[in-house]
């Protein structure tokens, strides 16, 4: 596998049309494109070419506008599930690599912006092309940070190894490699933080791209609702269990009285 950063990519400005700036730096590129390439496209520059962008005074009420649930408070931290279903804090809604006085709210949609992409940059270089849209997380138990997949399109997002065996000869249960999160990670790599280059290459990987541009894209990933096992933050919790007790309490005390 190699992965590299495409050179030759100014700022990004609402109304740009990036799949033809992300294709001229690809076709300027020593590497070339080839069949089965992947693209990580930070997410940033998707934003700002669908203005996206929002005077910093309005940086609260953009937190709580892109908020579906709380999941915990820490002084003026919050963990939140966004829209997009994605758990983070304060909503992804980002100051960092925008002009000064603004903040960068994620795209509306990364899963079809990653497939307008795609279809773009295939018809153009004649190619199978993966895309995914990439987003910086924390993890509630781990330190820093790491890149994640918010869009997608033209690849398969996991790879399911579900009913195979192992090396040893027993069925794989629950292996289901996020493989759309860890190509995010690897073009963080030779992205960086502050570098101006916002779109990798990831190279050796084709066995993850299809011949569809529209396959199940990254908002199939988060797990909420039944399906996330740590709903709450713990002082949500308890502030929760608090209420019910009482109103449980409250209604027993009014059914003996009754």
């Amino acid at each position: 596998m190699q992965v590299w950063a495409l050179d030759g990519i100014a700022e990004v400005a609402a109304g740009d049309d990036l799949a033809t700036i992300i294709g001229d730096a690809l076709a300027a590129d020593a590497e070339g494109v080839v069949d089965g390439d992947i693209l990580v496209v930070t997410s940033k520059i998707v934003s700002k070419a669908e203005g996206r962008q929002l005077a910093a005074s309005d940086r609260e009420d953009a937190i709580t506008a892109e908020t579906v649930r709380v999941v915990a408070v820490r002084g003026t931290t919050r963990i939140v599930e966004n829209r997009l279903g994605v758990v983070g804090a304060a909503a992804g809604v980002d100051a960092s690599n925008t002009p000064e006085g603004t903040i960068l709210l994620l795209p509306i949609d990364p899963d079809a912006s990653a497939r307008a992409l795609c279809a773009a940059l295939r018809e153009r270089f004649g190619v199978r092309l993966g895309i995914v849209v990439s987003d910086t997380l924390g993890r509630a138990w781990r330190i820093g940070q790491t890149d994640i997949a918010i869009g997608a399109a033209g690849m398969r997002v996991v790879d399911d190894l579900r009913g195979e065996t192992d090396a040893q000869g027993r069925p794989l249960v629950v292996t289901v490699p996020v493989v759309a999160d860890e190509i995010a990670s690897a073009g963080d790599l030779v992205k960086g933080k502050a570098t101006g280059r916002p779109v990798a290459v990831v190279r050796g990987l084709s066995r993850y791209v299809t011949d569809e541009i529209d396959t199940p894209g990254a908002r199939t990933l988060p797990r909420t609702g039944e399906h996330d096992m740590f709903r709450l933050g713990t002082d949500e919790a308890i502030g929760m269990g608090r209420q019910v007790g009482y109103a449980d309490g409250f209604a027993a005390g009014r059914a003996s009285r009754d």
